[in-house]
């Protein structure tokens, strides 16, 4: 059998992928076990759950398709890379197909145990000329669910202040001082519902107790400042620099502090209804507006809730937050159910969300 036209045909119908929990530096992911359902609910090293990726993880002794997704076919169970590579312009649709030959996106649940290390992502200009990546990783965060740890507020570090010098950071660096690193970031209570931008170059750190969804530009390139992680892991030099060097990676921070309330000005989304109906609400949360790597909307169906959508050329992918029912796509009828993640290639022209409770879809595109 050709395996190139076998794939093919997998473009017409939803394709789910299997659970994709990836190691971290950091401990988390008990509210990812309760959101897909899984017992019992543990927080370990395995915090993040990527969706949908065609990119592998960055960790030293990890495996090395680690982080790939594995979807299922009628035929068995395949990467989403190599269905993608049997016909970019099929799955990814032309234009992403013929401006960045891959997804362009990499989606993510994040739960968090203990506070994420300070750290930072290339922006573009910096990715290409330092690490020869087309791309940065600009990302965002849709914060899903809280839980208080200790007694503390779920919080996420982000911006520096107004008047921090690139000399001082480096110095509380040196020193590794990571109270005086916290104490130069913007600290933000987070509550469900809640969006940020966090733009390459951008200084951030999420808090623990946060539960979120994070999509971003596809790559795993992080710059830190700790190097020894709350739980008490050290961190390899490359893991701290990324093969750069430490001065090239003070380099990759954008020393533009400004004000608590020009901080959330700058970095905090209000989602908006853009359709609604007595049977389904869509809300945009990122969009072109934000920024052109990728795009986030929210469906929420009543019970009994009905909501078409058509494909613009390109894929996306729905992840369901809860809820359940079917989906109709090319005339047959597929279920949906909370924890599933689905991808809908762009041959797939159009797609109808049909719930028997009340659902929450979240739903994920590529760059515009």
């Amino acid at each position: 059998m050709n395996m190139n036209t076998d794939f093919q045909q997998y473009a017409y119908i939803p394709l789910k992928q299997f659970s994709n929990r990836v190691w971290r530096t950091y401990e988390g992911g008990a509210l990812i076990d309760k959101w897909k359902k899984d017992s019992p609910e543990v927080d370990g090293s395995l915090p993040e759950e990527w969706i949908m990726s065609t990119v592998t993880a960055r960790g030293k002794g990890r495996p090395d398709n680690e982080g790939l997704s594995m979807v299922q076919t009628p035929s068995g169970t395949y990467s989403l890379k190599e269905l993608v590579a049997s016909n970019k312009e099929l799955y990814l649709g032309k234009a992403l197909a013929d401006k960045f030959g891959t997804t362009g996106v990499l989606i993510k649940m994040l739960d968090s145990k203990e506070r994420l290390t300070i750290q930072v992502h290339p922006d573009k200009d910096y990715a290409k000329t330092m690490l020869d990546s087309a791309f940065g990783k600009t990302e965002s965060w849709y914060v899903l669910n809280k839980r208080e740890i200790n007694g503390e507020k779920s919080v996420i570090y982000m911006g520096f202040k107004e008047g921090v010098t690139r000399e001082q950071w480096e110095i509380l660096f040196k020193n590794q001082d990571i109270e005086g690193m916290l104490d130069c970031l913007h600290k933000i209570e987070v509550n469900p519902g809640d969006a940020y931008m966090i733009y390459g170059g951008v200084p951030h750190a999420i808090g623990s107790g946060c539960f979120l969804m994070e999509v971003q530009e596809p790559t795993d390139y992080t710059m830190r400042v700790e190097k020894v992680t709350l739980a008490g892991l050290t961190i390899s030099d490359e893991l701290i620099h990324q093969g750069v060097g430490e001065q090239n990676m003070l380099d990759c921070f954008h020393y533009d502090g400004c004000s608590y309330e020009e901080a959330l000005k700058r970095w905090k989304v209000s989602p908006k209804t853009i359709d609604s109906s007595d049977k389904h609400t869509l809300n945009t949360i990122f969009n072109e507006s934000h920024t052109d790597c990728f795009g986030l909307s929210e469906l929420d169906l009543t019970v009994n809730g009905e909501h078409s959508l058509k494909s613009n050329g390109s894929f996306f992918v729905a992840v369901i937050y809860y809820g359940e029912g079917t989906i109709i796509s090319g005339g047959k009828e597929y279920s949906f159910a909370q924890g599933d993640e689905i991808f809908f290639s762009a041959a797939i022209e159009e797609v109808k969300f049909s719930s028997t409770i009340a659902s929450k879809i979240l739903l994920c595109y590529p760059p515009s």
